[in-house]
């Protein structure tokens, strides 16, 4: 089962949605809105833009002084050597959506016969 989306007014008296799990953990929470109908466009901006959004890392700790207090320290507890792989997600993003769309055709289709 998908997850659902809740219109609700919020404290401030403004029209708010979030997106809840099957299990009914909340996973997100929209901004606020002035209007019941800027509300609901809201979600079908996030049904449009969210099934194949690309993740962008803004984590401070990069892969690099990782692997640099890992070799710098071999008796180190192993919760300093974590490791992340290193994923393109760009590229990974691309290929999954081309597989999805199917071929493109480029210019019209003439009748051959």
């Amino acid at each position: 089962m998908a997850g659902m989306f809740e219109l609700f007014i919020d404290a401030e008296s403004a029209f708010r949605f979030r997106l809840t799990a099957p299990d009914g953990t909340v996973m997100a929470v929209s901004r606020p809105f002035t209007t019941k109908t800027g509300a609901v466009a809201g979600i079908a901006a996030v049904r449009e833009y969210a099934g194949m959004g690309l993740i962008t890392d803004r984590c401070t700790t990069t892969i690099n002084e990782i692997e640099q207090r890992a070799h710098a320290d071999p008796g180190a507890p192993a919760a300093d050597s974590l490791r992340v792989p290193r994923i393109d997600f760009h590229t990974r993003a691309r290929a999954v959506r081309r597989a999805v769309s199917g071929p493109r055709w480029a210019g019209a289709i003439h009748n051959l016969s």
